[in-house]
């Protein structure tokens, strides 16, 4: 099975009514992990992402806008379009991470179950396609 077979749509809980919309997210009940860090991206000018995380798992939500995210294995990627604020895609640890073809204005939240670690990351495709394969 392909670490991709593992990434997953999540729908989170929303409350609607005549004065608008409230989507919530709660670690460890609406995502699979308790959250230690959250950030986000916005007034992007340019693709983002272009790295794997060797041990972390994040949530990617697009709260206003679109985009695609495109993740690999290595082997084979996939493709999701991110539109909607009351979705987000749930990304498994070793797997190349890219952001494309942001729409004006858009912005992202990104959850993630780890704290912030340059060095439990891999920052290029050369290195990641060499550490999965030989792995």
């Amino acid at each position: 099975m392909s670490r991709l077979d593992i990434v997953r749509w999540i729908d989170f809980r929303s409350v609607v009514d005549e004065r608008g919309a409230l989507t919530f997210i709660e670690g460890m009940k609406d995502i699979p992990f308790e959250i230690k860090r959250a950030y986000y991206l916005y007034d992007v000018r340019q693709d983002r992402g272009g790295h794997a995380h060797r041990d972390t798992q994040q949530v990617i939500v697009p709260l206003a806008g679109r985009f695609v995210l495109e993740l690999s294995d290595g082997v084979e990627s996939r493709r999701f379009a991110l539109d909607s604020p009351t979705r987000g895609v749930h990304i498994v640890p070793m797997l190349f991470i890219r952001l494309l073809d942001f729409a004006p204005g858009t912005v992202v939240l990104v959850l993630a179950n780890t704290h912030y670690d340059k060095s439990r990351s891999i920052r290029s495709w050369e290195e990641y396609v060499q550490e999965v394969r030989g792995a």
